[in-house]
């Protein structure tokens, strides 16, 4: 289903956008790879230029198995080893989304995976926030803030959640807003974690999990029923709890008569947001399609959907790319993307003053210009 009216790819650019789920070490400039690569040595790059670089990660990432997907991570984490690389890499995300159109986006990565080159954690996250305050304040420069926020990621298959989890709340006025768990989710259950995400409420801080990508509804019902997540990390697979009516398709306007399950039912009433990636969820084998994607039946039965990028690079996306995708498929329109934007800045994990700020002086007017 396809809208009359097309939006321009310079429109899409235009919107304000709010970004919840994405990753630092997935987003690298294919150019900044092989920077980082030349200075440090780093010699096991595919591919030594930027356009076969670029389509070797896009290539490999689209592999249809969340497994196969993660192994891409091994060259963008291994340039990511000392502070001037993951202050680069930090503010070039900065630059990078706030010439996309996004005013607000929290960025996640995992403290535990950068410490290859013998930096300690408190290190790994200092370095990552002062590119994100160089980012911010040219952004302020030109006159087009942008808020960038950061959530720390445990590995679900190590054993290091607790002491990232207390790394969250250490840094909490410093720029880190939440924390996460990710990583393969089979033989890995989110209630591994649970002192982890004890830790997080004991101390009044917010955390998203990530759930229902690959494994499906068993991992969200231990997510909100277990772990009590703020938020879901894809959450896509919330589909699987839903009954269709008879001949119901994801294009289609209604889904009038549709059945929810216990899971499905809890998560739209407690309004639990769903951080949906819409491309990467095809490139891990979460869903077969854009075409197939449940996006327009979890908005239409009023679930709180998010649009995300998860990877940039590993996606070749942008956001402005992800609205285009959605609005060709299902024909969504500038008001469908604001309502999804003002979820999302909803769901943000900063105080609520801050989010209604945002929602009221930059999402709404910057929508109403679009709007005409």
């Amino acid at each position: 289903m396809v809208t009359a009216t097309t939006i321009p790819v310079g429109e899409a650019r235009l919107a304000p956008k709010v970004l919840l789920h994405d990753h630092l070490d997935g987003g690298l400039r294919p150019s900044t790879v092989l920077d980082l690569a030349r200075e440090q040595g780093y010699r096991e790059l595919p591919a030594d230029n930027e356009a076969d670089l670029a389509r070797w990660f896009a290539t490999a990432a689209n592999s249809g198995t969340l497994e196969q997907y993660l192994e891409t991570f091994a060259h963008t984490v291994a340039v990511m080893q000392t502070p001037s690389a993951l202050e680069r890499v930090a503010r070039e995300c900065v630059e990078d989304l706030h010439d996309d159109g996004v005013v607000y986006a929290e960025i996640r990565f995992a403290p535990e995976l950068h410490l290859d080159g013998g930096l300690s954690l408190d290190e790994v996250v200092e370095a990552v926030l002062r590119g994100f305050v160089a980012g911010q304040e040219a952004a302020d420069a030109s006159g087009r803030p942008i808020v960038v926020r950061c959530l720390l990621t445990a590995m679900r298959h190590a054993a290091r959640s607790l002491e990232i989890a207390e790394l969250a709340v250490q840094f909490r006025d410093r720029g880190v807003v939440g924390f996460d768990i990710a990583g393969a989710e089979a033989g890995n259950p989110p209630s591994r974690h649970l002192s982890a995400f004890d830790y997080m409420r004991a101390n009044c801080a917010r955390f998203t999990i990530h759930a229902g990508e690959a494994f499906g509804l068993p991992s969200i019902h231990e997510a909100v029923a277990f772990c009590g997540t703020d938020r879901l990390g894809h959450g896509v697979r919330v589909i699987d709890d839903v009954v269709l009516p008879p001949g119901a398709t994801p294009g289609d306007e209604t889904f009038d008569g549709a059945q929810l399950g216990q899971v499905a039912n809890y998560v739209r009433d407690k309004r639990i947001p769903l951080e949906l990636c819409p491309s990467s969820n095809v490139q891990t084998g979460a869903v077969a399609s854009i075409a197939e994607h449940p996006f327009n039946i979890l908005a239409k039965l009023q679930f709180r959907v998010t649009v995300n990028t998860d990877n940039r690079l590993m996606s070749n996306t942008t956001m402005s790319r992800e609205f285009l995708v959605l609005h060709e498929q299902f024909g969504y329109g500038w008001a469908d993307f604001e309502r999804f934007t003002v979820n999302a800045m909803k769901s943000a994990f900063i105080p609520f003053d801050q989010r209604l700020r945002l929602i009221d002086d930059v999402i709404k007017p910057g929508f109403a210009v679009l709007l005409g």
